[in-house]
């Protein structure tokens, strides 16, 4: 699959901001996700959209 560039910014103490064409997200169920554009995936652990940011982050202590 060709994904062309990606750009991808950690922001300190929240998600990680992935910018690209086309991304294939393969998810520990093995059902696979196609995301296109900019999203966000989730570094806190505690978002109720796994892997994918939903803010969570900014109303808790997580550090990263």
């Amino acid at each position: 699959m060709e994904l062309g560039n990606i750009r991808i910014r950690i922001n300190q103490n929240g998600s990680a901001k992935i910018e690209c064409l086309k991304a294939e997200i393969t998810l520990p169920d093995g059902s696979v996700v196609i995301k296109e554009g900019l999203f966000s995936l989730c570094r806190c652990g505690l978002s109720e959209k796994k892997p994918f940011c939903d803010g969570t982050h900014k109303t808790s202590s997580f550090q990263g």
